[in-house]
């Protein structure tokens, strides 16, 4: 049946097809989807961070030695990256949830305002968290 003469090629999603010239793709990475994927996956982080919200908790019934060794876990270079992306996605988090709630009101659907939002979205995340780690380095708790 392929060979039939009144066959036609089947359609092909528009990220698959390429331009005019046949070197790029028509579809294209925007910063709206960034923060789409972003804000999921800073909301998976926060589960995370509960964990470690959790293990602080049980770490302080356990006594002085369980919250010492928590505390080394979380010291070290390891658990303050770890702290620091937390950091970036409870800022993310709440500034692009903060833009859904602008988007229940009916505004910023535009193109111009979606991707106006998602830039400041992030430039709030950058310096929010930085503020945040200059400020506990300032009073000596890092």
């Amino acid at each position: 049946m392929t060979d039939s003469p009144t066959a036609r090629e089947r359609p092909v999603s528009p990220h698959l097809v390429t331009g005019g010239l046949g070197s790029a793709p028509l579809w294209r990475w925007h910063i709206t989807m960034w923060t789409s994927i972003l804000h999921r996956a800073t909301g998976v982080a926060l589960y995370v961070g509960g964990l470690i919200v959790a293990a602080w908790a049980i770490s302080l019934a356990q006594g002085p030695d369980a919250y010492g060794m928590f505390r080394a876990v979380l010291g070290s270079i390891p658990g303050k990256v770890v702290m620091f992306g937390l950091t970036v996605s409870v800022f993310f988090h709440l500034a692009s949830g903060f833009r859904h709630l602008i988007w229940d009101s009916g505004r910023g659907f535009d193109l111009k305002s979606a991707n106006a939002g998602s830039v400041m979205i992030f430039a709030f995340a950058a310096a929010a968290t930085l503020a945040v780690w200059g400020l506990a380095a300032m009073t000596g708790a890092l």
